[in-house]
């Protein structure tokens, strides 16, 4: 679990694409699991509470904030000793600081412990990606959805255009299908062929010159 790092790459935005996502619109919190019971940053914590090494867990959150952290989990261990109910309790805190102290180091807010499953399918079959040491189902996961998309998008306009000058209703029905195809295929293009971002939650929207047609 120590080298289970998601750093959530921009093309986890290309799969929030095919499913008619705009990224002008995208929260930032959509795409991070980062604050779910079962992404890296509980797991790691989990196995460090177990181990009693908090070593791995450091990574999550910045220098500034280790010391806060360690003195937590020390005392985490202690109370956590003292039976189950206490063990739960303790551990819950510990877990929720550290979510919160790695958003913040973000420059995320921290809105509480979302529940087990509450991920993207491409976030999770990325973390299987790094998991086993290959990104083929991850490829084949947003190639596919990809590709649907443009093809459902290229349909309706291709049909739109046959009709898009027999009167000014059936041209706007096409100018309508044809910006959302365009539209698509343009961010699609530029995720899918722009550099790593590193920093959680941060994507550029497209400019306006390239939002208009």
């Amino acid at each position: 679990m120590e080298n289970k790092f998601f750093p959530c790459l921009r093309f986890v935005f290309a799969i929030l694409l095919t499913m008619g996502i705009s990224l002008t619109f995208i929260v930032p919190a959509a795409v991070a699991h980062c604050d779910t019971l079962d992404g890296p940053v509980v797991k790691t914590a989990e196995t460090a509470l177990q181990t009693g090494d908090i070593t791995p867990v450091l990574k999550w959150v910045k220098e500034e904030d280790e010391a806060e952290i360690k003195d937590l989990f020390k005392k985490t261990l202690v109370v956590r000793s003292k039976g189950k109910e206490a063990r739960e309790l303790a551990d819950r805190y510990f877990l929720e600081t550290l979510v919160r102290l790695h958003r913040a180091g973000e420059g995320m807010p921290y809105t509480g412990l979302k529940p087990a499953g509450a991920v993207a399918p491409a976030v999770v079959e990325a973390d299987k990606a790094l998991e086993s040491g290959s990104a083929e189902n991850l490829i084949k996961l947003i190639t596919e959805a990809a590709s649907q998309g443009i093809q459902e998008r290229f349909d309706q306009a291709k049909e739109a255009k046959k009709h898009a000058d027999l009167d000014v209703k059936d041209g706007r029905v096409f100018v309508e299908a044809y910006v959302q195809f365009t539209h698509y295929v343009e961010k699609l293009h530029l995720d899918a062929a722009g550099s790593p971002e590193h920093h959680h939650g941060m994507h550029e929207p497209a400019s306006d010159e390239h939002s208009e047609h």
